[in-house]
């Protein structure tokens, strides 16, 4: 009898690209328990204008489960077409319902991957529309960036824009996934979902113009080496620059987290000038072979488009830290900069003389930015690597020490030595070379983590100093600010962040909610917060911040709802055991949060 040769998985499995839409209705448990039946057949009513709209798009229903609805389309283009029809055909049904019986789809797009099994879809592609849904506002839209890319300049008819949200972190999916919000009424600000009363979101601080002292983006390096696993050493040729500019006092530099959202993608200097607030820019190439290193750069005034210079380095990749001197030095020249005593002692320094060491910091530096655990742990083991190589090297000390904290605060470890641990090689790192911002910053968690106030404030005072420009050492310090009960001058170092950082992450929204409660600026606060939602729903201590702003306010209502959220999304969260871990000096303020909280649940 012949043996059968296995199907191989290849063969098993069909795949095809796909643009997919992910929808779900929010406060569908509430709706469900003021009134079921009303509930069910307005979600009947919604769910039949959907599936018709779906199939004039050319689209396909593929499944609704519950509250949720997912369909694939052919196109991304009428994917979003669709997705925007249908959230303006439910506002014309929502406007004949008392406003608690009204019911607001979220909608979530992605292009991607899928594997298909008969009339079904998994796949990543899936699960990135789904995380996009829950980003979105209530009656609103939110797409990937591969969706953005496709669709930017092709529904001007629909007369929509769009709205940068941040870059989203997808369980098990390593890289995170740029988002845009859909603005359904261009001109008009989104509205908070806590409350129709809450303060516009356009009250949070935004791009303004450019400033008076000469600013400058340095756009990501492109890798010209012909090899993708070489794009570590572009992007640390980039970071390196961003951070030897950063530190000049007279010059304005746009934080890395922003400049990278531009990477691979081909903008006018006149549009990076509008969006980021600056006047020049810097743009250049890497080519990486054997033991030499080409790279150009040019500097332009994105305002003219005029090149104010322009250099071509062929070195020894033993020199990449002379060439980027040379580099600094004549942005500093073309600009016409100032520098101080101290900036100009920092020219000529060579923190390793192993290159192995430099290319594990960087190879370490592409995996920590990535922020999901997997890729910590290799960026972990990278810095490990370069200390080994090169004991003596001082930024490989901190950026270990940083991983060992981020390790922590992020919740991926629940080893509190790490703190410790990333306390000890910051003093490393501060004791080879003082003048590393990270490791000031690093050195400030770790004080104010043990209560330590004094010392906390003069390490995050002192990596400002080191780094004026650094959006990440002013929002540290501007934490501690608020933690030691000085919230007036963290708001107006948070805020700076956010313009150095135009595209900032969203730890930057609960560290400004966060200044303007404690400044008993609520109206604000609540805004704040509400943005903070939509690029990161899941924040459990913006939602317990933001029950203590609805609390105080006597909205004991919305203050329940925001409790019952934190305990959704961690159902082991408990403000009590928050008491022994908050960081904040005055213990009045801790103890009238946790009277807050008992009358809350007392009167429930």
């Amino acid at each position: 009898m012949p043996t059968l040769e296995p199907m191989s998985t290849t063969e098993r499995v069909e795949r095809k690209l796909a643009a997919i839409l992910s929808a779900d209705v929010k406060g569908y448990s509430r709706l469900m328990g003021d009134d079921e039946v009303a509930t069910i057949r307005t979600l009947t009513t919604y769910r039949a204008v959907i599936t018709t709209l779906i199939t004039r798009h050319r689209g396909r229903v593929v499944d609704t489960p519950g509250d949720n609805l997912l369909a694939e389309f052919a196109s991304v283009v009428d994917a979003v077409q669709c997705a925007v029809e249908i959230q303006r055909e439910l506002k014309t049904h929502n406007a004949d319902l008392p406003a608690p019986r009204r019911m607001e789809f979220r909608i979530g797009i992605n292009l991607g991957d899928v594997i298909v099994e008969g009339e079904r879809i998994y796949g990543d592609g899936v699960n990135i529309a789904a995380r996009l849904e829950g980003i979105a506002e209530a009656g609103g839209i939110c797409i990937a960036g591969n969706v953005h890319d496709q669709v930017d300049t092709k529904l001007g008819a629909l007369g929509v824009t769009y709205e940068f949200l941040g870059e989203q972190t997808v369980k098990n999916i390593a890289r995170p996934v740029p988002a845009y919000r859909v603005v359904l009424e261009p001109g008009v600000a989104p509205v908070p979902q806590a409350r129709s009363e809450d303060p516009s979101l356009s009250q949070l601080p935004q791009p303004s113009a450019v400033p008076d002292k000469p600013s400058i983006a340095v756009l990501p390096f492109v890798n010209l080496s012909g090899d993708a696993e070489q794009e570590y050493f572009s992007d640390g040729i980039t970071e390196d620059l961003i951070t030897d500019l950063s530190k000049l006092s007279g010059l304005f530099v746009i934080s890395r987290n922003s400049v990278f959202l531009y990477k691979g993608k081909a903008v006018k200097p006149e549009q990076m000038s509008q969006e980021l607030g600056v006047k020049f820019i810097l743009e250049g190439s890497v080519r990486k072979a054997g033991n030499r290193v080409r790279i150009t750069a040019q500097l332009i005034d994105a305002t003219t488009g005029y090149h104010l210079w322009a250099e071509r380095y062929d070195r020894e990749l033993q020199d990449i830290f002379a060439v980027q001197d040379e580099v600094t030095q004549k942005i500093v020249a073309a600009l016409q900069i100032k520098l101080t005593e101290g900036e100009q002692q920092h020219f000529g320094r060579v923190p390793t003389q192993n290159f192995e060491a430099y290319e594990c910091l960087l190879r370490g530096l592409e995996f920590y930015h990535r922020r999901t655990p997997e890729a910590h742990a290799q960026a972990r083991q990278l810095f490990e690597r370069a200390v080994t190589l090169d004991p003596q090297f001082a930024a490989a000390h901190a950026w270990l020490g940083r991983a060992c904290m981020t390790e922590y605060l992020f919740q991926w470890s629940t080893d509190s030595s790490l703190m410790e641990q990333g306390a000890l090689l910051a003093r490393k790192a501060m004791a080879l070379d003082e003048s590393l911002p990270v490791a000031h910053q690093t050195l400030a968690y770790a004080y104010l983590g043990r209560k330590q106030y004094d010392p906390a404030l003069a390490a995050a005072r002192r990596a400002v100093a080191l780094d004026p420009n650094g959006a990440d050492a002013c929002v540290t310090l501007g934490e501690i600010l608020s933690c030691v009960g000085q919230a007036a001058e963290a708001i107006e170092l948070v805020e700076k962040a956010l313009r150095l950082d135009p595209h900032y992450p969203p730890s930057y929204l609960f560290a400004l909610g966060q200044a303007y409660y404690l400044a008993d600026r609520s109206a604000d606060a609540i805004a704040a917060f509400q943005r903070l939602f939509t690029r990161s729903p899941d924040h459990v201590r913006g939602h317990f911040f933001l029950a203590m702003v609805y609390a105080d306010a006597g909205q004991d209502h919305e203050a329940r709802a925001e409790l019952a959220t934190c305990r959704t999304i961690n159902p082991t969260y408990s403000p009590e055991g928050m008491r022994g871990i908050v960081p904040y000096k005055n213990q009045d303020l801790v103890e009238h949060w946790m009277e807050n909280v008992r009358r809350l649940h007392t009167s429930a």
